[in-house]
């Protein structure tokens, strides 16, 4: 097995991150086997989905009506609405596997593996990669 962690600044915004560059520069050339992306934080996820056409800010949207950030969660320090950022990994899982092919992520034509954190209060992440071959 091989592997990489990166760290990434996501800013104290909401926000949706592209990996998918950074996880087929790591699959490039190692042939076939699958990808495993994880994110050791209680309030990131990982989704698959197409960005750049909207479904990104339409995935943040869909959160923001699903999560709340106002006062009603248990969880309470931090931002206002703190605690709706430990709920999500429920929804959005903090891992990923994808198939690769002769080095290549085996993803359809609009997929990305992206990197999605709703928590305002820590703006660095570390996203760990996996190749099994």
């Amino acid at each position: 097995m091989r592997t990489l962690t990166r760290s990434y600044t996501t800013g104290g915004h909401e926000r949706v991150l592209d990996l998918t560059r950074d996880c087929a520069e790591f699959v490039h050339g190692l042939g076939d086997g699958l990808l495993h992306v994880f994110v050791p934080h209680a309030t990131a996820g990982l989704a698959i989905l197409e960005t750049g056409s909207g479904s990104d800010d339409d995935l943040l949207a869909a959160l923001g009506e699903l999560l709340p950030a106002d006062d009603r969660w248990r969880h309470r320090h931090g931002s206002p609405g703190h605690g709706r950022s430990h709920v999500m990994p429920a929804f959005v899982p903090p891992y990923a596997t994808v198939p690769v092919d002769g080095g290549r992520l085996a993803l359809g034509t609009w997929q990305s593996i992206c990197l999605v954190d709703l928590n305002v209060d820590n703006a660095e992440r570390q996203v760990r990669m996996d190749f099994l071959g």
